[in-house]
């Protein structure tokens, strides 16, 4: 239950906590259609790397093993099929979304490539899951957790429906490393993104939201333990490209 006068972050506006999911929501229901265009102008198609990485680390079982990722924030399922086409016949993915248009996505997409058996589309709330304690092998969330608006609460249910020696693992932006990248990092971010937006999406101030998100979320250190007071174990993260994002690594032992 949210405590009067308790506020959050939403992009650099401070906003009442209970808000925020809703103005999240607006900000999907708006780009939806368009994310994934987005994301690959947003980065000049790194993106897809980054999500290569984050399915190498997961490395799935190429078996007919059972294995049962759960994929949160996932609505367009662009992590669960990349994970379905390296995984093998006893790989089994549920998409959970809070967003009905990002599902809608997710789902024509799926049976596009024919993967309408392997992957399940769910709404449901990262804070609180409707699933079994203890019940997947795998926990994935990509460029997701920063728009939670209790992100330890997130944490502490990805740890309880996982299976003990399952992994959790967390693909978000992080801070930029390099000396004059970070300048020129900022500059396409403010200055070339939302534009962007409104150019392929009719909409500036959901892609001004998202840059103003990352720079509000936590470093990488501070992160990490945010994860291990969620209960995980052996707790790392890589960065990738100068440090525009990182993959942060969990396991419930």
């Amino acid at each position: 239950m949210d405590r009067p006068g308790e506020t959050t972050h939403f992009g650099f506006r401070d906003v009442p906590l209970g808000d925020k999911q809703t103005l999240v929501n607006d900000v999907f229901h708006s780009v939806a259609s368009r994310y994934d265009l987005m994301n690959d102008l947003m980065s000049g198609g790194l993106h897809r790397v980054w999500k290569d990485i984050m399915i190498t680390a997961l490395d799935p079982p190429r078996s007919n093993r059972p294995f049962a990722l759960l994929d949160v924030a996932g609505g367009t399922g662009d992590i669960s099929f990349r994970a379905a086409k390296a995984a093998g016949t006893g790989f089994h993915a549920t998409v959970c979304d809070i967003n009905t248009d990002m599902l809608a996505v997710g789902r024509e997409r799926a049976i596009k490539r024919h993967h309408e058996t392997r992957v399940d589309f769910v709404e449901g709330n990262a804070e609180a899951l409707a699933f079994a304690d203890r019940s997947f092998d795998a926990y994935t969330i990509a460029f997701g957790i920063r728009n939670v608006p209790r992100i330890d609460l997130a944490l502490r249910e990805a740890y309880r429906v996982l299976k003990p020696g399952s992994r959790f693992l967390c693909l978000e932006f992080s801070s930029v490393e390099m000396p004059g990248l970070d300048r020129l990092y900022d500059l396409f971010s403010f200055k070339v993104i939302p534009p962007l937006g409104r150019m392929i999406t009719g909409d500036a101030e959901s892609y001004q939201y998202l840059v103003e998100s990352i720079r509000k979320f936590p470093k990488p250190a501070a992160f990490a333990d945010m994860i291990r007071d969620a209960g995980f174990a052996r707790v790392s993260w890589q960065t990738l490209s100068g440090g525009i994002v990182a993959l942060h690594s969990g396991w419930r032992l």
